[in-house]
């Protein structure tokens, strides 16, 4: 395993008073090929004073975690270490509050993994003998594929069916079977969970995915969909087979979201941004289980879902409340979900200028990029259909979009009031209703700059207040 070298020193100062082991998530994302970001540190064989003793020398230590047997290093280059001893942990009341943590030096290999949530998460690394520590055979399991609980342990924080469902996503993963069973039988626990922990694993989905549909059906096969109402809705949501032969509405989100992590457009984005963009996408018809009925339509009869697009929204506002995601991620991915068929609504030719810079201000905060990108998913969750009938409306909206400097940002007004003032108006209530006829006049394309904006204007001065000369 290679290691950092401004770790060295502070591995052979613990050395001095126990064990040292790497531990946790380093260990399995080496064992996967990722680079690990974050090292802990386990130390057996030590007291809390002893770490504290040679670790001070190093760098600045943080003891807040006394309690636990943890310790923050902070060395001079600003890199932080968790330095802690192996503990004991037993469950003395509800929530993740509820239990007690004793610090137990002399505690063993297994039983210090044992407290771990997962297989893959209790292997330890031995960098003095450079051998593996692997007491509940986490690598077999991650060669297999497979997310297994380490003990019987695992139903005491139900926090951990919602860490299954993100690494399930983040390293494609298959729940274990006796896992499943003992997520659903933790099911009531659910409403122990504070709302910022909740949000704390689908925020790690929406970043970090490999292949989000994982997640989802680990929620499906733990029976924890139930506390996803807007999500179990989708479930059994029928769907025209035509243009859905994949299946329901829930099959058709899942195959959408792993075709988004397949765009470069969303493995390139800053982590906000692919949180909305996942975000958007699982939400994407969250409107159809209220608009799906069964019509005639073209001489048969069809599943249908009429406006479910701007239905969305409601269901889509009360799911990110739930999850417990920022104030800020509404606004940007509601205007998304309103808005993610009309690509179609242009014919072959595709949206016109007018139309574009419309929707660009329409969908502001989000931009004709974000909203080509959950086109793009959309279409392409239809196995095994292609999306070849949507793909290319997509990217002439979206080369139009770049011609006219539109598909990162939304039409500002050019014509401002220091430009009504110049004319010789006077500032006044009337300025308000004059700069938003202009506004509407540049959306439809009447002018597109500052001298074209000011001819416009002369053109439409109010008759009642001629300019002063």
């Amino acid at each position: 395993m290679n290691l950092p070298p401004e770790l060295s020193p502070v591995l052979a100062a613990l050395r001095k008073v126990g064990r040292p082991r790497i531990v946790g998530g380093a260990v399995r994302d080496w064992l996967l090929g990722l680079e690990a970001h974050d090292l802990d540190i386990e130390v057996a064989g030590a007291s809390f004073g002893d770490l504290h003793r040679v670790l001070a020398p190093l760098g600045a230590t943080d003891v807040v975690g006394r309690s636990f047997g943890v310790i923050k290093l902070r060395l001079a280059s600003g890199v932080e270490y968790d330095i802690s001893l192996p503990r004991r942990e037993s469950k003395t009341g509800a929530g993740h509050r509820g239990f007690q943590v004793e610090p137990d030096p002399a505690l063993g290999e297994a039983e210090a993994a044992a407290r771990r949530d997962f297989t893959i998460n209790a292997i330890a690394w031995d960098p003095l003998e450079g051998r593996m520590i692997d007491p509940f055979c986490g690598e077999a399991d991650l060669r297999a594929h497979r997310l297994r609980h380490t003990s019987p342990a695992f139903t005491e924080d139900p926090l951990r069916v919602l860490r299954a469902m993100q690494f399930a996503a983040r390293f494609d993963l298959t729940l274990d079977t006796g896992t499943a069973a003992l997520c659903r039988s933790i099911s009531g626990t659910f409403r122990e969970l504070p709302v910022e922990r909740i949000w704390h694993e689908w925020e790690k989905w929406t970043e970090k995915s490999s292949k989000p549909s994982r997640g989802l059906q680990v929620l499906v096969e733990t029976g924890w969909l139930v506390h996803f109402p807007e999500l179990a809705a989708l479930a059994d949501c029928p769907q025209d087979p035509e243009w859905h032969p994949e299946g329901d509405v829930l099959t058709h989100t899942a195959h959408c979201c792993d075709a988004l992590t397949a765009d470069p457009e969303w493995s390139g984005s800053a982590p906000r941004r692919r949180r909305l963009l996942m975000l958007a996408v699982l939400l994407h018809d969250v409107g159809k289980p209220s608009c799906t009925r069964r019509e005639e339509k073209n001489g048969r009869m069809r599943w249908t879902s009429p406006g479910h697009e701007p239905a969305g929204i409601a269901p889509a506002e009360a799911f990110l409340g739930r999850i417990g995601a920022p104030l800020d991620h509404a606004p940007a991915i509601t205007p998304l979900i309103a808005n993610h068929m009309v690509h179609h609504h242009g014919g072959t030719d595709g949206l016109g200028p007018n139309a574009l810079r419309r929707l660009a201000r329409r969908i502001q905060p989000a931009t004709l990029s974000d909203l080509a990108a959950v086109m793009r998913a959309d279409a392409r969750g239809r196995p095994p259909l292609t999306g070849n009938d949507s793909l290319p409306l997509i990217e002439r909206m979206l080369v139009r979009a770049e011609e006219m400097a539109l598909a990162d940002t939304a039409p500002r007004p050019v014509l401002l009031g220091r430009h009504l003032i110049s004319v010789g108006l006077r500032p006044g209530p009337a300025f308000k209703s004059l700069l938003d006829h202009a506004f509407e006049a540049q959306l439809d394309g009447a002018f597109a700059d500052e001298s074209t904006a000011l001819i416009w204007l002369r053109n439409n001065l109010p008759k009642d207040e001629p300019p002063r000369t």
